[in-house]
């Protein structure tokens, strides 16, 4: 099965469908973009760009070449110049990792196992979680 994200107008993920690998398997056998991005224009209209659901932070899990660095989901974006999609930004301190292009917090979280750790934006800091059980 081969993925396919929908963009708008400003390259914002708005949806992803998938289509069975044999729309988009040319004449020899090999599998080409276009035939699935012809195939969904023609049914549903807007703009589509393949996308692959094993392929996150620039590493495809199936050992593949990975395509366009992140699987996206809706609210995504879309970089032309980079050729990835990337997630939305969780906080303003965050910075976009150029090899990834996933966001990363802008010091490292603690490695201290005695706790878990959530990032509070308004500290720019990483503070202790605490499971409260009911």
């Amino acid at each position: 099965m081969a993925h396919f994200a929908e963009l708008d107008e400003n390259n914002i993920v708005t949806r992803v469908c998938v289509i069975n690998d044999s729309f988009i398997t040319n004449e020899h056998g090999v599998e080409d973009e276009q035939l699935g991005v012809q195939h969904f224009t023609k049914h549903h209209g807007g703009t589509w760009i393949q996308c692959s659901y094993y392929t996150w932070g620039g590493v495809n899990s199936r050992g593949k070449p990975a395509l366009r660095k992140n699987y996206p989901g809706s609210g995504f974006s879309y970089d032309p110049v980079r050729d990835a999609f990337i997630p939305p930004k969780p906080h303003a301190s965050w910075i976009l990792d150029e090899e990834t292009c996933r966001w990363e917090t802008p010091i490292p979280k603690p490695s201290n196992l005695i706790h878990d750790w959530i990032w509070d934006e308004s500290k720019l800091n990483w503070i202790p979680f605490y499971f409260q059980p009911e």
